[in-house]
């Protein structure tokens, strides 16, 4: 199944279902009003909405077009927000740039921060930030969306806990991180609010590219209108999603729609850990990390940061080349 949040001045606006293409949308206010109540009662309404769903693939339901900028992110708050760092190769760069070595037991213990659930921002909304000097960046990921998670459940639980997949515009203010981790409290201001696709999914839609809970995909970032990069959300994918959200419930229950992210998508390649699109390589999801190769190659970075009117725009095809979740499309704009 495929689900939307429409805007409708409420603030967790109203549950829409949407075509396996995108086109064509529903709402089903006789079944749930709200995406937050399917996730409640999951065991209660799945089948119902299945039955919806396939009705309205088969063009036997009257139904208007699907618009993406109609869209809330399709948890507009959230009562969890964590995101973890499965991509070790991307932890790697950021302390090799520094000249600081990596711990070991990054590589079997996963990182994760609980970022803020209480203001998603809707996937073709602007950016709004006070300041253009903080180092603005985006982070493209993949997330996934559980039913009730038990309190040190074991992976094989976690996975069967999954309900939804969507992707993650988790933007970041690299300029306030440093300071903030220096403080040994962790992120706060230098992680304002993320923005998800305007579309959640149902992991069978992803068909056989969903496997051992990783997405088997590239994941597209155009930056003002030029390809930035393609890595492939399943390879380095150092912990999957049954770990990531085994790990978040070590020592605590997750409770329906709590949201789990990969962390940044990155992959390993050529002799200096990556490359950029035009150099051939798949490039990157995020700009600081190209600022990490250009660290190492040349000493010093030369891509800036965002500026206020940069755009984004990240998004997932199927191999026919199709829209998975829609794409989140952003520009960065001042705080007036």
């Amino acid at each position: 199944m495929k689900f939307a949040t429409y805007k409708n001045g409420q603030r967790d606006g109203v549950l829409m279902l949407v075509s396996r293409d995108l086109t064509q949308t529903i709402a089903v206010p006789d079944i749930a009003n709200t995406l937050q109540y399917v996730l409640d009662n999951w065991s209660e309404l799945a089948v119902q909405l299945q039955t919806r769903y396939q009705q309205l693939n088969d063009g036997m339901l009257k139904s208007e077009p699907f618009r993406e900028e109609r869209c809330e992110s399709p948890l507009p708050r959230a009562y969890q927000w964590a995101d973890g760092s499965a991509y070790v190769n991307h932890v790697e760069l950021v302390r090799k740039a520094r000249g600081a070595e990596m711990p070991e037991s990054f590589w079997q213990d996963p990182l994760m921060y609980q970022g803020g659930s209480d203001d998603f921002i809707g996937p073709r909304d602007d950016v709004i930030l006070p300041s253009d000097d903080w180092g603005i960046d985006f982070e493209g990921e993949v997330a996934v969306v559980t039913d009730d998670v038990p309190m040190g459940c074991c992976e094989t639980v976690a996975a069967e806990r999954i309900r939804l997949l969507m992707l993650v515009n988790d933007v970041s203010l690299r300029g306030l991180i440093p300071g903030e981790l220096a403080k040994g409290f962790g992120f706060f201001q230098s992680k304002p609010a993320s923005s998800f696709s305007p579309v959640a999914v149902t992991p069978d839609e992803l068909g056989d590219t969903w496997n051992l809970t990783k997405v088997h995909l590239p994941l597209r970032s155009t930056y003002n209108g030029e390809l930035f990069g393609v890595p492939h959300a399943g390879i380095d994918m150092t912990f999957n999603f049954a770990q990531l959200i085994a790990h978040a419930a070590k020592s605590r229950n997750l409770r329906a729609g709590a949201i789990i992210g990969s962390g940044t998508v990155s992959n390993k390649q050529g002799t200096e850990h990556g490359s950029a699109v035009k150099d051939g390589g798949v490039g990157y999801s995020c700009i600081a990390e190209i600022r990490m190769i250009e660290t190492i190659r040349d000493g010093k970075p030369s891509t800036p940061f965002m500026q206020f009117g940069d755009r984004i725009r990240i998004e997932m095809l199927d191999g026919q080349g199709h829209s998975i979740f829609g794409a989140i499309e952003q520009q960065i704009k001042p705080h007036n």
